[in-house]
């Protein structure tokens, strides 16, 4: 079968819509599937990511011109351009290559856009979501997040829509569902004892500098100096300098990891985990990774919610207005102090996601049952 994916990353978007369709494809593509993506040309972008990872991309041209955005949905600035013009551009593409399906993973477009990209070529479309603000034209809707439910999405969809929603198909690599069991098992052993190894992890650009926040806080924090910090980052974030900073003056260990490739590896490390509530939320779910979880965007505040209740993680409102990182640093500490609390929260994590999100996925769009 044939596949087009329509999915950008930018500094303003982050990375991670275009990493899950990238999880998506390589699964795809290893079962003989074609894929191509098509993404536009922005500052932040992963066309070299993807062009590394062996798929077929075309580039949309970089914005040239400045565009008011008065209309919906509310993330069309996220595109850069108008809707018409992105799916007049997409739809050209999507013409030649012919499709069995279309993938779209953005907060920019709606039913118009699909409609106007479908006229050049009806294929089936896919959309993957996370807001369920937006009227879509699907034939199947990914909603992976937490708490969601079906009746979210009952006005906004086609009769015979068929909905995938919650975690169940969370949209991990390969490596997660293959190191879990392990991870599980050695994590019970060592959450006995002290936190030694604190993974921090704010997504794959972390506009606002949230992890320079995070190492403030723990530096005043009543963790012991030996503590290993593994401080994940991507080479666009803007705070990367005031965090290299932080990391030589800090009393910790410290370990800064950029556009690392190994995150399920890492993951089963750490034994506390400090992180923003992105598609990362499902990875740390899948290996039992207990912590604190920031939402550093409006649309994470429902999926950390969700998780705060399910007990699989600690919530920490970055949005107050008077919050400083002493308050970070008192909220770490009440944690650390109970082992037992710690392993409740690795047990609840690890069972709202086992790993296999992609297969149930791909026996969705395609028929077939696969591991």
């Amino acid at each position: 079968m044939k596949f087009v994916f329509r999915a950008d990353a930018s500094v303003q978007i982050g990375t991670g819509h275009v990493r899950r369709c990238l999880t998506l494809a390589n699964a795809l593509k290893s079962l003989g599937n074609d894929c191509l993506f098509v993404c536009r040309d922005l500052q932040g972008g992963l066309v070299d990511l993807l062009d590394r990872e062996g798929h077929k991309v075309t580039v949309l041209p970089a914005p040239t011109e400045e565009c008011t955005f008065d209309d919906q949905p509310s993330h069309a600035a996220w595109a850069e351009v108008g809707w018409q013009k992105d799916a007049a551009e997409t739809a050209a593409i999507v013409k030649e290559f012919a499709p069995d399906w279309l993938i779209v993973d953005h907060y920019a477009f709606d039913g118009r856009w699909q409609r106007q990209v479908l006229e050049a070529h009806r294929s089936r479309l896919f959309v993957i979501d996370d807001l369920a603000d937006r009227p879509h034209v699907a034939d199947l809707l990914l909603d992976q997040n937490l708490g969601r439910s079906r009746a979210d999405y009952a006005e906004l969809l086609p009769a015979g829509c068929d909905l995938l929603v919650g975690p169940h198909y969370a949209l991990l690599r390969a490596e997660f569902s293959q190191l879990r069991a392990s991870a599980l098992r050695e994590r019970r052993e060592r959450l006995a004892g002290p936190v030694r190894k604190i993974m921090i992890s704010m997504g794959g650009v972390d506009l606002i500098d949230v992890t320079s926040f995070v190492l403030k806080g723990l530096q005043v924090s009543d963790l012991p100096d030996d503590t290993g910090l593994l401080i994940v980052m991507g080479s666009h974030a803007p705070g990367l300098a005031s965090v290299h900073t932080l990391a030589a003056d800090s009393r910790f260990q410290c370990e800064i990891l950029i556009d690392c490739k190994n995150m399920a590896e890492l993951m089963a490390l750490a034994d506390l985990s400090i992180g923003a509530a992105g598609s990362t939320s499902w990875e740390r779910c899948c290996l039992g990774l207990p912590g604190i979880i920031i939402p550093i965007a409006d649309n994470q505040l429902g999926a950390a919610g969700a998780l705060e209740r399910s007990g699989a993680s600690s919530l920490f409102d970055f949005t107050a207005p008077d919050k400083d990182p002493g308050m970070f640093a008192k909220q770490v500490n009440e944690l650390i102090r109970s082992p037992e609390n710690l392993q409740k929260m690795s047990a609840a994590a690890s069972t709202e996601v086992d790993g296999d999100g992609v297969s149930r996925v791909i026996t969705a769009l395609t028929g077939e049952s696969v591991t």
